[in-house]
């Protein structure tokens, strides 16, 4: 992709979608926070709605509650033969006096006992689907809408309210009692309930059957609502789905009556309306962000790159070799203009270093051919000990022959460049050929011994890692002691690694002296040689080359001699 393109995308990515993202996520967070207000405002003025129809219809029940408890009710329903007359009539209809109440009529067990404004017979009124309902109540009174008995659809709705009449003294049923209230009654309770515009609040049972509205509309009407399920145990909340078709918050809370919900419907249309502005709002700052990428681009980015472009394609053309300027238009007045004069500088000056570097060159290979010429070749040096071994043997100096050879395998392996890993028995066979030219030296001042399991022989190792060691334990830690010492090589597997540990009995170290000596070049002791490799050289080389996890573990403590482990990994020739 173009430098060009990635800055546009760049700016995209930073500017326009977090705008975007942070519009949405307000917008969203908002409707969220509308809608839970909505919620809880609803909520109250369902509780509000419940308590007023819960007063209204319990002044119903009062009355109710007085009347069939009164003796001349009582004698009626127990007296087939009892003679209603006008006085008669006119206390029983005192008994059941309010404004809302249009008519009600009593039932013996047998027949239609009392009625005003027409009553339906006894075998219809158990036809009703509600009269099983009141038979199961016992007596308790038993409410039933406009949209439960049916009237709603008939063009006269009326709220019933019917129980059944115990004998006040047995407690038999003696009869039944139904009181038609007028619709007036739920009117007055809904009208006073707090509503969002358009919004509605309706009265449903248990059976999804629309009760009431405060509309007036749809009563009667079947609804499937999820709360009104057996298995939803959730007494009150809201949640949102489509209601007549359309989208809405839908708030319930379940009323005193048992088998009424109280549901107010609010479409999300209206509740989203407060968030449009939000929304709105996100888009403009979008497409402004959007605008000022491209404009930006158009600008400063397209500037910019052809810059760039311009000094890339002069590293081109001097990585060819050819050295022509980049010519600039402008005077510096900004980096990009600072970094084309920059590179005709640097290209200049790069021009005139090759032509000093050849020169150099040029004069170093003479000095090269010169010193080639007096370069001893280092086949010389190991023909000149194989004629010295010839001398010893000779003249029957069998030690100064051992020492001979020792010193030329020992050459040999040195100052080999062309393998930096070599096998573990030919580290081992290098440092066996320095302790015997040690021990022509110390003569008894001590001993060694070398193990190599013949299982890792052919595991390949960092050549010169353990001479440095062993000769770091000889000086260090043999030398000084009056008694005989001892040098201990062992090499063993641990897992995936190999270990190599050089110990001695030597008088050991305390952590300064550890430290002194790590931080020490060894080639600074011209005691014991000229070009020494320390410590600190050998655990950097095994890092460098195997990784950080090997290297070089020291133990030491004054007294009880030093222990070096060397762990490198396995790798076969």
């Amino acid at each position: 992709m173009k430098l060009r393109r990635k800055i546009l995308l760049a700016i995209i990515l930073l500017v326009f979608i977090p705008v975007i993202a942070l519009g949405g996520v307000s917008y969203y967070s908002f409707s969220e926070a509308m809608e839970k207000k909505s919620n809880d405002f609803y909520w109250i003025s369902l509780l509000e709605t419940d308590r007023k129809l819960k007063f209204a219809l319990n002044e119903i029940t009062t009355i109710s509650n007085s009347a069939i408890t009164q003796q001349s009710v009582q004698q009626m329903l127990k007296q087939p033969d009892y003679a209603v007359t006008y006085d008669r009539r006119q206390e029983i209809n005192n008994l059941i006096n309010h404004p809302m109440i249009a008519s009600f009529a009593f039932y013996s067990n047998d027949q239609l006992i009392y009625h005003t404004d027409g009553g339906m017979e006894l075998a219809e009124l158990k036809r009703q689907d509600w009269y099983e309902a009141v038979v199961k109540a016992e007596g308790r009174p038993v409410w039933v809408g406009p949209g439960e008995n049916g009237s709603a659809s008939s063009g006269a709705p009326v709220l019933i309210q019917s129980r059944v009449i115990k004998d006040y003294y047995s407690l038999e049923d003696i009869g039944t009692a139904v009181i038609y209230v007028k619709p007036d009654l739920l009117d007055q309770v809904f009208w006073e309930a707090a509503t969002l515009k358009q919004g509605d609040i309706l009265l449903v049972n248990k059976q999804g059957h629309i009760v009431f509205t405060k509309s007036g509309e749809h009563i009667g009407e079947r609804t499937e609502f999820p709360f009104l399920s057996d298995s939803y145990t959730n007494g009150k909340g809201y949640y949102v789905d489509p209601y007549l078709d359309e989208k809405s918050l839908i708030t319930y809370s379940p009323s005193h009556n048992k088998e009424w919900f109280l549901v107010a419907i609010t479409p999300s249309k209206l509740i989203s309306a407060e968030s449009v502005s939000i929304r709105n709002l996100a888009l403009i700052l979008g497409l402004i962000s959007l605008v000022s990428a491209f404009l930006f681009d158009r600008f400063f980015v397209r500037r910019m790159v052809r810059s760039i472009i311009s000094a890339v394609n002069g590293m081109k053309r001097v990585k060819q070799g050819i050295f022509v300027p980049i010519p600039s238009h402008h005077a510096a007045e900004d980096e990009t203009d600072l970094l084309i004069d920059g590179f005709n500088r640097m290209s200049s000056q790069i021009h005139e270093l090759i032509g000093q570097v050849e020169m150099e060159q040029a004069r170093k290979k003479e000095a090269e051919l010169q010193a080639l010429v007096a370069q001893i070749n280092p086949h010389f040096i190991y023909n000149s000990l194989e004629s010295i071994n010839s001398m010893a043997v000779l003249q029957g100096n069998k030690d100064i022959s051992k020492m001979v050879v020792s010193l030329g395998k020992l050459l040999r392996i040195s100052i080999s460049e062309h393998h930096e890993l070599i096998p573990l028995h030919m580290e081992l066979e290098h440092v066996q050929h320095y302790m015997r030219i040690q021990k022509f030296r110390f003569e008894e001042k001590f001993e060694y011994g070398i193990e190599l399991p013949d299982s890792l022989k052919h595991y390949v190792t960092q050549k010169l890692i353990v001479q440095p060691i062993v000769e770091n334990a000889l000086y260090h830690g043999i030398e000084p002691m009056e008694d005989s010492g001892y040098i201990s090589i062992k090499v063993s597997e641990d897992h995936e690694d190999i270990v190599i540990d050089v110990e001695d009995n030597g008088p050991g170290f305390d952590p300064e002296t550890l430290i002194k000596l790590w931080n020490t070049d060894q080639g600074q002791l011209k005691k014991y040689r000229e070009n020494g490799v320390g410590l600190k050289n050998v655990h950097e080389r095994l890092r460098i080359r195997f990784g950080s996890r090997y290297g070089l573990m020291i133990c030491s403590s004054p007294g009880h001699g030093s222990l070096i482990r060397i762990r490198i990994p396995k790798i076969l020739t």
